[in-house]
């Protein structure tokens, strides 16, 4: 899917989005799929779930599509749209917390490695740096992925992710510091200590 469409601008998936709020069939469509793939990376690394990463993609999809006649367009549609993604894994996480766990899950990274084909270039890079992610905190995990891996601007990931443009610099400085510190360990070292895996710090 994510050949479908080339890269967009901001600019221009707010204004699908705003035509999408006008009933624009295409315009959903065509605003569905620019940004389908920014909201299934942002969750699975949310969630510390890539199985999961497609069912939390779709919520997202549906939560924001209903609530799409709301969309006024006073910040892009994008951080919109991962503010939604947010409160969907927020939501995921309490459920889950809620209920009584049956079995112990499969270590995550062994799951994204069986949902991924092997052999492609870059894929044991990619799962190194899922590896290595997901040993920081939940909050300075976000941060990074959010600015470093979907690009987005200190003042959206600040907007996104509910907090203060410091508190995302600071973040992303301390998980930069982390993420070196890890990558100058000796190889199969889990690297500095972190708090449970998966916690969505809501700060």
């Amino acid at each position: 899917m994510s050949s479908a469409l080339p890269a967009v601008t901001d600019e221009t998936v707010t204004a699908w989005a705003l035509a999408a709020a006008g009933g624009d069939s295409e315009a959903v469509d065509r605003f569905v799929r620019a940004l389908q793939h920014d909201v299934r990376r942002y969750v699975a690394h949310l969630a510390h779930d890539p199985q999961a990463a497609d069912d939390l993609t779709q919520d997202t999809f549906l939560r924001a599509l209903t609530a799409l006649h709301r969309f006024e367009g006073r910040s892009s549609a994008r951080v919109w749209l991962l503010s939604i993604a947010r409160r969907a894994v927020a939501d995921s996480l309490r459920r889950a917390a809620a209920r009584p766990r049956k079995a112990d899950t499969a270590d995550w990274q062994l799951a994204a490695e069986r949902a991924q084909p092997l052999g492609l270039p870059g894929f044991e890079e990619g799962v190194a740096l899922r590896d290595l992610l997901a040993a920081l905190p939940g909050d300075r995990r976000e941060a990074f992925v959010l600015t470093q891996l979907l690009g987005l601007p200190y003042e959206e990931a600040a907007e996104a992710g509910g907090c203060p443009v410091g508190t995302v610099r600071s973040r992303v400085s301390r998980a930069r510091g982390a993420l070196t510190r890890m990558l100058d360990d000796e190889p199969g070292t889990a690297g500095p200590a972190a708090p449970a895996q998966g916690a969505l710090v809501m700060t």
